[in-house]
């Protein structure tokens, strides 16, 4: 089958249709593959058509495929999908040509199949240099294909990437991005009101007498209102201890951005709970850092969690500051306290608190059972339990966060049933 008889064969398939399948296709073969990703490859199909094998994959490749990793099950997916409208034989002997089934074995070592020198030349033996400006003319002079390929973030790599296999210059960027990350609890009605249309609001009895003042004791329309909305408090209890340390500079970029963006209260603990909200409320992402470090004296030290929890709710959670809150704890459990320590510590916070959220980047593992003393007793009064190692997971945790009401019991994410003792 030639190349016009894939156009013909796709000629009316609609783009975002096209998108959905894919990467789904994509996603059941084990490959990551978000709605974003989808809508990107949507609208790149807008922009580049379907009407060759070539620019198809290219399309495809660029949109959806983050890291070289995620190759071979990309390139066995889309053979499965399109080499059926095309016969292999039309592009044999051309080196540009994506690979068919069966191929990704047969490729050169990862050091000689890199997408480009860093002087954007192309290897000899390597695959196509998927960027303008390169060797290839014929790419070079697309500007569809320049325009997809600006689709592609140079962040990407690293949203997949444990906190812990972080270069020094990687975590410097991924801190940048951890902290525009936008964190919402959901909303509640304050005591306050404020004047609302008569559907689905009440009387307002004295905004209604103080308008009948200005008209001579006559009521002659009457004033309703609601109680206004306004969004959960947002409290942060980050683990500084010597087992999260991998992780505690990313999250505490975290609590940066919360505190200077939602108005969120940060708490950090080890041996000890210390508060670091003003610390933190610094506008410079590095001297707060280097304040919050400054105040925490037991930084990297062992983990108190029950003395830390108890701490917390006498001298700040009974006070209110807890009272209706979402409370993010990010620790990985692993705590000197005795497990019954922890559960009564817990369940008085759960008496407290809207949601509890629990990050705990351990939770990553394939192999991760939360039996640890410290988070076995502590799970079954969560409502959600994330693993946030990467960028990635944390995003989850924001979505978490933002999530409304749900009920109290099996946490999100957790194999454990509430209230069993391990």
């Amino acid at each position: 089958m030639t190349e016009h008889a894939l156009r013909d064969r796709l000629a009316g398939v609609d783009a975002a249709s096209l998108a959905v399948g894919f990467s789904t296709a994509l996603r059941r073969a084990g490959l990551p593959s978000s709605p974003d990703r989808a809508a990107w490859l949507a609208q790149a199909l807008r922009i580049v058509p379907p009407t060759a094998r070539e620019p198809l994959y290219w399309t495809c490749r660029v949109a959806l495929v983050s890291s070289h990793e995620q190759l071979p099950v990309f390139d066995a997916v889309f053979s499965a999908a399109f080499d059926g409208m095309l016969d292999p034989a039309d592009t044999r002997g051309d080196a540009n040509s994506p690979p068919a089934i069966g191929a990704e074995h047969a490729r050169a070592a990862p050091s000689e199949r890199r997408l480009a020198h860093t002087d954007g030349n192309v290897p000899a033996s390597g695959a196509p240099v998927a960027a303008p400006g390169g060797a290839n003319d014929r790419e070079s002079n697309a500007p569809e294909f320049e325009a997809i390929l600006a689709m592609a973030s140079p962040d990407e790599h690293l949203h997949e990437k444990s906190f812990a296999e972080l270069t020094p210059e990687e975590a410097a960027h991924v801190r940048q991005l951890v902290r525009r990350i936008v964190l919402a609890t959901p909303e509640r009605r304050s005591g306050r009101t404020r004047q609302w249309a008569h559907s689905g609001a009440k009387l307002d009895l004295r905004r209604t007498i103080r308008a009948a003042r200005r008209t001579g004791g006559d009521a002659s329309s009457l004033v309703y209102s609601r109680r206004r909305p306004r969004p959960r408090r947002l409290v942060f209890l980050c683990d500084v201890s010597g087992s999260m340390e991998p992780y505690t500079q990313v999250f505490l970029s975290l609590l940066q951005g919360a505190v200077a963006g939602a108005q969120a209260e940060a708490f950090v603990f080890s041996t000890r709970l210390t508060r670091l909200t003003r610390q933190l409320s610094n506008r410079n992402a590095d001297k707060a850092l280097a304040l919050g470090a400054a105040a925490a004296p037991d930084w990297a030290g062992g983990t108190r969690l029950a003395e830390s929890l108890r701490r917390f709710i006498d001298g700040y959670g009974r006070r209110g500051l807890a009272r209706g809150a979402v409370i993010v704890l990010l620790s990985d459990g692993w705590a000197q306290d005795a497990p019954e320590l922890v559960d009564a510590q817990m369940a008085r916070l759960r008496r407290l608190a809207y949601r509890i959220v629990w990050v705990n980047p351990r939770k990553a593992g394939s192999d991760y059972q939360p039996l640890a003393g410290g988070m076995a007793a502590a799970l079954p009064y969560c409502d959600a339990f994330v693993s946030g190692h990467n960028y990635a997971a944390l995003t989850e945790a924001a979505t978490a966060i933002r999530t409304g009401d749900r009920p109290r019991g099996h946490p999100v994410g957790c194999p454990l049933q509430p209230g069993r003792n391990l």
